[in-house]
């Protein structure tokens, strides 16, 4: 990719199935099922796998359309969300990939949701005649468009990425994706900022996750991975599901140790993260799964109350401390108790470098 990216693939992404996305329902399944949008991993090629009903592929793949109509899916995001941008790639998708798309996008409650039928997510499938009465009874041709019908370039590695932003202020829960008229589509991506329920003040919650605001505003280092995964709310997957930075290339030729355990490396990499909502931290968790022979040697965590929402680069900020630099073990979920003032940012400070799969930090949110 050599284009320039969007400032909005910075923000959170919730309509991947390890962040809460699913996909409630899709008109047909023929040649790959819609699940595949929302896989978490990038889409593969296997030039040699066939199924029983035609080429293999790592996407939503419908058949050609042979009656009226266009193909679409229900998709409901990981939590209530303001979209501010979207990517489809089209990748391996060469003489099949879907001509045009648009995309509609509604609030529905639990029980709206009860309307739509049972999901078959089995390859050579689509949707009976019954089920499409059925989801007609929350309208999902009305919702609002907020995405017009776009061209998509097909998935050659040089045009796969198609991004689009989207002009909405509204938190949405559920997108229609309406593909003009059928073929396929690798991957899903929706960006935005969350916008949940308050939970109660006197409830112990994870500020810091992604599902109740929490997102990442900076760092020093995602080489291989950004640290916005550490806020998902599901346990990690694999390494590139976390925040791996590279290797510190300051760091010293020989390790030393601290007397209290921690290593004296003098190095370090950071991330800072605004909470969801002003509070005030009880107990951490910092979960270093699937790091065996690269998680960081420690960690600490400060806090701060800032009057603006946002961090930026260049801000003085007084940052005090919420939790003291503790050495970490690989694959291991590390709990800590703590007892912060009432903050809405966190620094994450880790030494010299390495990888943190999950942050949890349970607390209470300020009742002003």
């Amino acid at each position: 990719m050599t284009e320039n990216l969007p400032t909005f693939i910075n923000l959170t992404e919730f309509a991947t199935s390890n962040t809460g996305g699913q996909i409630l329902f899709a008109t047909d399944d023929f040649f790959a099922v819609a699940e595949n949008l929302i896989s978490d991993t990038d889409p593969i090629y296997i030039a040699d796998k066939y199924t029983e009903y035609g080429k293999w592929m790592d996407g939503w793949e419908t058949r050609r359309k042979r009656i009226p109509g266009h193909d679409w899916c229900i998709i409901k995001l990981a939590v209530a969300c303001v979209i501010k941008g979207l990517l489809l790639d089209t990748a391996h998708f060469t003489g099949n990939n879907v001509l045009k798309f648009s995309i509609q996008a509604t609030i529905l409650s639990s029980e709206e949701e009860l309307q739509i039928p049972p999901r078959n997510t089995t390859v050579g499938s689509g949707a009976s005649a019954e089920d499409l009465d059925r989801v007609e009874e929350i309208f999902s041709e009305k919702w609002k468009e907020i995405v017009p019908v776009t061209s998509l370039r097909p998935g050659l590695e040089v045009t796969r990425y198609n991004y689009v932003k989207v002009f909405s202020n509204k938190p949405w829960t559920h997108i229609r994706l309406n593909i003009y008229p059928d073929g396929g589509i690798a991957r899903l991506r929706v960006y935005g900022e969350a916008s949940p329920e308050k939970p109660p003040a006197n409830e112990l919650t994870d500020l810091v996750s992604m599902l109740n605001g929490g997102v990442n505003q900076g760092y020093s280092n995602a080489h291989y991975s950004h640290p916005r995964n550490i806020l998902k709310p599901f346990k990690g997957v694999s390494m590139s599901d976390g925040w791996e930075t590279a290797r510190n290339q300051n760091r010293p030729a020989i390790i030393e140790l601290n007397e209290d355990g921690t290593l004296n490396v003098n190095v370090s990499e950071w991330a800072i993260f605004k909470l969801g909502f002003p509070g005030s931290l009880r107990r951490i968790c910092v979960d270093t799964s699937h790091f065996k022979g690269n998680y960081p040697g420690d960690v600490k965590i400060e806090g701060a109350y800032l009057e603006k929402e946002n961090w930026f680069p260049g801000d003085k900020v007084g940052w005090t401390s919420v939790l003291k630099q503790n050495p970490l073990e690989g694959d291991k979920e590390h709990w800590f108790d703590c007892e912060s003032d009432v903050i809405t940012h966190i620094k994450v400070t880790i030494s010299p470098d390495g990888g943190i799969s999950r942050l949890r930090t349970f607390g209470y949110i300020s009742p002003f």
